[in-house]
């Protein structure tokens, strides 16, 4: 058994990992956390280390990055995710991740112009219309 301490887990690597489990945590919300929906995850992790690697002042947008990689390849294969669960009337229609490139993304219904829950928190998102 080695006794070499472990190296400490890099502020790039921290950024990853927090997209991930977020993501994670909001495909398993909305009960979508199969296999192949947990590969896309993981491309868009690989694909955004790079990102982050070039630019490190990003590391703080990866998980609203991530969330909109993952939704954009979902939406390529299976159709729109997360769908909103506050409007309940109407065509459904998917969140958006606001903002764009940005700290503290959040799902947003543009549709009704509500925030509805920070990226990685869709289980503890409201359903029904929003009050008014």
């Amino acid at each position: 058994m080695s006794t070499d301490p472990v190296p400490p887990v890099s502020h790039l690597e921290q950024s990853l990992h927090r997209a991930r489990a977020l993501v994670l945590a909001d495909l398993i919300a909305g009960e979508v956390a199969e296999a192949d929906v947990v590969s896309l995850v993981e491309e868009s992790v690989v694909q955004r280390r790079w990102w982050v690697e070039q630019w490190p002042d990003g590391a703080q947008y990866v998980a609203g990055l991530v969330a909109q990689d993952v939704q954009d390849a979902l939406l390529e294969r299976y159709g729109r995710w997360p769908l909103c669960p506050v409007c309940g009337s109407g065509d459904p229609h998917a969140l958006e991740v606001e903002p764009e490139l940005g700290p503290d993304p959040h799902w947003v219904c543009h549709k009704a112009g509500v925030k509805v829950a920070a990226v990685g928190s869709l289980a503890a998102a409201p359903s029904g219309p929003p009050s008014s």
